[in-house]
């Protein structure tokens, strides 16, 4: 990469700037030299999906920007402020797009052709469940406690890390020869969230209980832990609807962004394991 390519021109704004695939984006960025606007709502200037007046002060002077949609693709009108958000960038002097999109998602595919339509430099990175979920999501306290308790059964997901993630982002954003391209990322391997939770207990040494819920039992539980309503619903139907086995298979979209093989979740688990996270 040429930093003398670093002008403002080709400045960078990175939607969802603290999250977990944001954070590694602006961080890579800002290693290689790039210039980067890092957004989210404790940012200065604050960004704020559900507030359209902080839109405008983070796309001053933007070339790129990075889309991760808070808290999902799935939530009921994300499509609409998408749409309005792409149409302000477009307005702004953005040139090209890179979205992260959910993979079995009807609404997230709905929001690629919202971005498609958009802009003619757009690159889309849909991505199946966070192997980081584990370490860095909603899946650390339960792993913590040492039963992680869900309402899925022996269906497999090919967990994807969300460092091969923030690779793929930086190099649409960055090289040459991403654009138009759909980049369908996984991990290398297929695993049940019990086979998942079960390498992770060997890493540690600590013994972690998986059990299967109904989805019921697991909204009641959420409930619990103050999530609000549309978040329960959210959650709830990512598991039983987009688990249902249509994601059950590898695809070789890191592969074809970086030219080398995606991260299996075991170097995930060892990497993790070695900050003590689950400590």
């Amino acid at each position: 990469m040429n930093n003398a390519k670093s002008t403002s021109k080709n400045r960078i704004l990175v939607l969802g700037a603290n999250g977990k695939t944001g954070g590694r984006i602006v961080q890579r960025l800002t290693t290689l030299g790039w210039p980067v606007q890092s957004a989210a709502r404790s940012t200065t200037p604050r960004f704020d999906w559900d507030d359209s007046t902080t839109w405008a002060p983070v796309l001053q002077n933007i070339h790129s920007v990075y889309i991760s949609f808070q808290p999902d693709l799935a939530m009921p009108g994300a499509v609409k402020t998408v749409k309005q958000f792409a149409a302000a960038a477009v307005k702004s002097g953005v040139k090209k797009m890179v979205l992260l999109s959910g993979r079995g998602e009807e609404e997230a595919q709905e929001c690629e052709k919202v971005i498609k339509e958009a802009i003619d430099d757009w690159t889309i990175i849909r991505a199946s469940w966070f192997s980081q979920n584990f370490s860095e999501g909603n899946f650390l306290k339960p792993v913590l406690a040492g039963h992680v308790a869900l309402p899925v059964g022996n269906v497999k997901e090919p967990f994807i890390d969300t460092d091969d993630i923030a690779d793929v982002a930086v190099a649409a954003l960055t090289e040459e020869g991403h654009s138009g391209q759909l980049y369908e990322v996984t991990g290398p391997r297929l695993l049940s969230f019990k086979e998942a939770v079960e390498e992770i207990g060997k890493a540690t040494g600590k013994e972690i209980r998986y059990e299967q819920i109904s989805s019921k039992e697991y909204a009641v539980m959420l409930k619990e832990y103050g999530l609000p309503d549309d978040l329960i619903s959210l959650i709830t139907y990512l598991f039983c609807e987009v688990l249902d086995g249509r994601n059950t298979s590898v695809t070789d979209g890191v592969q074809r962004a970086l030219g080398r093989k995606p991260t299996d979740f075991s170097e995930y688990v060892k990497k993790s394991a070695a900050t003590g996270v689950w400590g």
